[in-house]
């Protein structure tokens, strides 16, 4: 186990061809992101936010058997740097976690992502989560091909 995971913390580091603007407007933008928040058996993501420190965030998430309510308010808006959201869901017992998505420019024409998701009590959990956010940012990098890149 890593000091992260022992810390309670899920990182996910991927290189992605896009811009960090690109990147951090894909995590704003509820409709595409319908698209690539489908981790794991998930089959189709309902996502509804306002995108303001203190707005609202709504994904639902869902699998041929089950229904993944996931909720948070926003806490941190920076673009095209960071971007940073409570997470609530029955996955962490319903105790508030943070989601923090940092992007940061490696060339002209393509970015770091960097996802931190703290406050995950159970290594099972943040097992979970290790693999699906893992699987999400091969998602949006996939999405962001198939919009022409």
């Amino acid at each position: 186990m890593t000091p992260e995971a022992d810390a309670g913390k899920v990182v996910v580091r991927r290189r992605i061809q896009a811009t960090r603007e690109e990147l951090f407007d894909a995590w704003t933008d509820p409709e595409g992101m319908r698209e690539w928040m489908c981790p794991g058996d998930v089959v189709s993501a309902e996502v509804q936010m306002d995108v303001r420190v203190g707005g609202a965030l709504l994904i639902l998430m869902r699998s041929p058997t089950e229904l993944h309510e996931h909720r948070g308010e926003f806490t941190v808006i920076d673009r095209p740097s960071k971007l940073a959201f409570t997470w609530i869901s029955k996955s962490t017992d319903f105790v508030p976690a943070l989601v923090t998505v940092e992007f940061i420019t490696v060339t002209a024409t393509e970015s770091e992502l960097i996802l931190t998701h703290e406050g995950i009590l159970k290594k099972e959990v943040r097992d979970r989560y290790q693999n699906g956010w893992g699987q999400i940012a091969s998602r949006l990098e996939q999405s962001l091909r198939g919009a022409g890149r």
